[in-house]
C-alpha cells in the first residue's frame, strides 16, 4: 500500500513481518584511525543538552561511517586562480610604506600591476598561490569521511578564536560567527574563482582551521541554534553541528548496550527531509519520512532496505522515545537547482512500518510528530506560501501595495495587533531626493555590454579595486569604505551586475505592525546573507536645516553616527591566502556628513527599526547619475533571515565630536531601547 503524504497508512500485518527484522543485531561501530597532521580533531562525548537532558541522552566521541552514503567532506583548500589580470592599480585602495597603492589581495611589495606574486625566477603566479604551487588546476572536489582518511589539508598559520571547549559545545555568538565567517569565505572565493561554486572549498578551508562549532554529536537540541533558522547548504548544517552528514539524509549516534560493552547500537540525532520524495509528509506538524537504501544501482536494479545503519537508529529511537532534530528542505528562490534547508525543531518517532515502493522493493516508513510548545518553523514557510499562491488571505491585510505600484514588488501593510489603519501619511519615493545640487560632476565607464572584473578600461571597476563588489547581480561580498555602481551615463547593459541598488527591491516586503515597536518591516521571502534589501530613500537635508527636523529624529538617518561595528563581517585575509595587511577596512568615510530625512517622502526602509543585535548592515554605495556622484545608502543582510523575522539595524550613536556636538545635542537625543536582545545597551540615539 503506498504511503500517503500526511496520513497514517499501516499495511495489512500479514505483508511483511517486521518482528523479523527487528531481532537483527545492531551493526558494531567501525572505529576510523585518526592520524597525525592537519586533520580535524574527532567528535567527543559531552553531557546531554537541552529538553531531553533528563533522560541522560547520548552523544557521540567518533564519527559513524556506517551510512549508507559516503559523507564527502568539503574539497581540500586549493590555491586560488586569480581572473585579474593585471591588478589594478586603484586611488582608493591602502597604501604601502613606499606610497605605491596595492591591488587587492596582492602583497606588499608586489609590483604595482602584476598578474599576482613573483617568484625568485621571475615566472608570474595566480593570486594567492603559493611557492613551488603547480599552474595546473587543481579538482575541486574531493571526497573524504570526516577526518578519518589520511589527506594533506593545507593549515595556515591562523588564529581561529576559537577554543577546543568552544568547538565541542557552542553558543549563539559562535554559530553566528562560524556561519558569518563561513559565508564571508564562499563569497571572497566566489569573486576570485569568478562565479564558480566554492561551497565545499569554503568549508575546507573553515575545518582545516577550526573554525567550526557544536562538534559532539547529540540528542536533541543543539546550542546556538533556533528553531526557523535557515541554511542554504548541508554544510553549513555540519559547521555547528545540527547535521553532521553532508549527504546522508540520516545522522546518528552509537551507544554501548546495557549488559555489552562490545556491543553498541545507533541512536538517531536527526533527519534531512528533503521533500522531494514520496511519501515525505508537507504537514508542519507531522512527517512521514522513508528509509535510506534500496537506491538503484549501476545497472538500474533497486533492492528492499535493510534495517541497519539510519533506519536502525530511527526504528531505535522509536522504542526508547528519544527525540530527532527534524531538518525541512524547500526549494530556494533564489536559485535554479539550489535548496534551502529549515530547521523545524524536535520531533518524536510515533511509529514505522514497511511498505512497497514505486520499484517494488520494501521501504521503511516512519512517521514523526513535532514535540509540542516550540516555536514556529517550517509551518510560516507553507503559511507564506498559501499567501503567495493566493490560497488563503493575510489576516490583517490594510493594504495589498503600500508602495502604490513605485517598487517593482508590492509592499503589504499589514495589522494583526491593533486597530490602528497604517502610519501617518508620506509619499513613497523609491530613491533619493534632492532639494539642492551639490554633488561633484563625474563620468561613467565606457563599457559595452556588462562590465567584467579586472577590466582596466572601465572606470566602475578601477575605482572598486578591479572586482565586481557584488555577486549576480544582487549579493554584497564585502563591506569597505565605498562600493561604486555604473550610473545613468555608464553605456553598460540594464543588466550589468554592477547596477543593484538601482534596479528596486528584490524581496516580497510587508510592512507590518509591531507589539511594542510601532511599525516594522520584514519579508515573506527568505534572504541569503549579503543580499540588497533597500537603500534608505528621503530627501537629503543640510545640516544647518536640521532645527526643523529636530522632532523627526526618528526619521532621520545619519551617518555620522558611531554604528554598530563590533562583529566582523569581511572575510579574513588569511583563509582566503591574502596578504592579511591587505584586509579593506570596514569602516565608512563618508566624503561629508549625509542627512537623510523620510519623514514626508521615503520607502520601506523608513521602518526599519532599531535593534543593538541587528540582522541588517548599511553601506555607502556612489551611484553616477546625470553626470553627479551620489551617494547612496544600501542595506544588505548581515546573516541568513528567515520569512517572516523583523529586520532591524543599528541606529548608533551620537558622535561628539567637537565639529558635531552642538548639532547632535540638539538632534539626537538618548531613547529607551526595547529591543529585546540579550546584548541590548538600554539606549539608542
Amino acid at each position: 500500500m503506498e504511503g500517503v503524504p500526511g496520513i497514517n497508512t499501516v499495511p495489512n500485518p500479514n505483508y511483511y513481518d517486521k518482528a523479523i527484522v527487528l531481532d537483527v543485531k545492531p551493526l558494531r561501530t567501525l572505529k576510523p584511525v585518526f592520524q597525525n597532521g592537519n586533520q580535524g580533531p574527532p567528535f567527543v562525548g559531552c553531557p546531554p543538552f537541552g529538553p531531553f537532558g533528563a533522560q541522560q541522552q547520548p552523544t557521540q566521541d567518533t564519527p559513524d561511517l556506517n551510512q549508507t552514503q559516503d559523507t564527502p567532506l568539503p574539497a581540500l583548500v586549493t590555491p586560488l586562480q586569480s581572473y585579474r589580470a593585471p591588478t589594478v592599480v586603484v586611488s582608493n585602495g591602502p597604501s604601502s610604506s613606499s606610497g605605491t597603492k596595492r591591488g587587492v589581495g596582492r602583497p606588499k611589495g608586489a609590483a604595482a600591476v602584476s598578474n599576482g606574486p613573483s617568484n625568485s625566477s621571475g615566472t608570474k603566479r595566480g593570486a594567492g598561490r603559493p611557492k613551488g604551487a603547480s599552474n595546473a588546476k587543481k579538482k575541486d572536489r574531493t571526497v573524504l569521511r570526516e577526518p578519518s582518511l589520511a589527506v594533506q589539508v593545507v593549515k595556515r598559520d591562523f588564529d581561529s578564536g576559537i577554543s577546543a571547549a568552544e568547538r565541542e559545545d557552542g553558543n549563539g555568538d559562535l554559530v553566528s560567527s562560524v556561519l558569518m565567517r563561513f559565508d564571508a569565505v564562499r563569497r571572497r572565493l566566489i569573486q576570485v574563482e569568478c562565479g564558480k561554486t566554492v561551497t565545499s572549498k569554503a568549508a575546507g578551508v573553515l575545518m582545516s582551521n577550526g573554525v567550526r562549532t557544536n562538534m559532539k554529536k547529540r540528542v536533541g537540541t543543539v546550542p546556538g541554534i533556533e528553531v526557523g533558522d535557515i541554511f542554504f547548504s548541508r554544510i553549513e548544517m555540519c559547521l555547528v553541528g545540527l547535521h553532521m552528514q553532508t549527504m546522508a539524509g540520516i545522522d546518528y549516534i552509537t551507544t554501548s548496550k546495557v549488559g555489552g560493552a562490545d556491543e553498541e547500537e545507533p541512536l538517531a540525532t536527526s533527519i534531512v527531509s528533503s521533500g522531494r520524495y514520496d511519501g515525505e509528509a508537507q504537514d508542519p506538524e507531522s512527517l512521514i519520512y522513508s528509509g535510506q537504501g534500496g537506491n538503484a544501482d549501476k545497472n538500474g536494479q533497486a533492492s528492499d532496505q535493510k534495517l541497519e545503519r539510519g533506519n536502525l537508529a530511527l526504528e531505535r529511537s522509536l522504542r526508547k522515545g528519544s527525540g530527532v532534530r527534524v531538518i525541512r528542505g524547500e526549494e530556494d528562490p533564489g536559485s535554479k537547482t539550489g535548496r534551502i534547508y529549515i530547521y523545524d525543531g524536535v520531533y518524536s518517532i510515533s511509529e514505522s512500518w514497511v511498505e512497497k515502493g514505486k520499484s517494488g522493493c520494501n521501504t521503511f516508513k516512519y512517521k514523526l510528530v513535532r514535540v509540542p510548545g516550540q516555536p514556529p518553523g517550517f509551518g510560516v514557510w507553507k503559511g507564506v506560501h498559501k499567501w503567495k499562491e493566493g490560497l488563503t488571505a493575510r489576516t490583517g491585510l490594510i493594504l495589498p501595495d503600500l508602495t502604490s505600484g513605485v517598487e517593482s514588488k508590492p509592499v503589504s501593510l499589514v495589522n494583526d495587533v491593533d486597530d490602528e489603519k497604517g502610519p501617518s501619511y508620506f509619499t513613497y519615493i523609491s530613491t533619493l531626493k534632492h532639494s539642492k545640487r551639490t554633488q561633484q560632476p563625474t563620468s561613467g565607464c565606457s563599457c559595452h555590454g556588462s562590465c567584467a572584473p579586472g577590466n582596466l578600461d572601465c572606470s566602475c571597476i578601477r575605482k572598486n579595486g578591479g572586482d565586481l563588489p557584488y555577486l549576480n547581480g544582487v549579493m554584497l561580498v564585502s563591506r569597505r569604505p565605498m562600493v561604486y555602481e555604473c550610473g545613468t551615463t555608464c553605456p553598460c547593459h540594464a543588466t550589468c551586475k554592477n547596477k543593484v541598488i538601482q534596479t528596486g527591491l528584490k524581496f516580497r516586503l510587508e510592512v507590518f505592525k509591531t507589539a511594542n515597536l510601532g511599525w516594522g518591516l520584514r519579508s515573506w521571502d527568505p534572504i541569503r546573507a549579503g543580499s540588497f534589501i533597500c537603500e534608505y530613500a528621503g530627501e537629503v537635508i543640510e545640516r544647518g536645516d536640521l532645527r526643523m527636523d529636530q522632532e523627526d529624529d526618528e526619521f532621520v538617518f545619519d551617518a555620522s553616527r558611531v554604528y554598530n561595528n563590533s562583529f566582523k563581517w569581511n572575510y579574513e585575509p588569511a583563509l582566503v591566502d591574502e596578504d592579511p595587511s591587505d584586509e579593506t577596512p570596514e569602516e565608512f568615510n563618508l566624503p561629508s556628513p549625509l542627512l537623510i530625512n523620510a519623514k514626508s517622502f521615503g520607502n520601506v526602509a523608513r521602518f526599519m527599526n532599531h535593534s543593538c543585535s541587528p540582522n541588517v548592515l548599511w553601506q555607502p554605495v556612489v551611484c553616477e547619475g546625470n553626470g553627479e556622484s551620489v551617494v547612496h545608502i544600501a542595506f544588505f543582510a548581515i546573516r541568513h533571515i528567515p520569512p517572516m523575522a523583523e529586520l532591524t539595524y543599528d541606529y548608533g550613536v551620537s558622535s561628539l565630536t567637537s565639529e558635531t556636538r552642538d548639532v547632535s545635542r540638539l538632534l539626537h537625543g538618548k531613547r529607551e531601547c526595547l529591543c529585546g536582545s540579550v546584548k541590548c545597551r538600554g539606549s539608542f540615539g
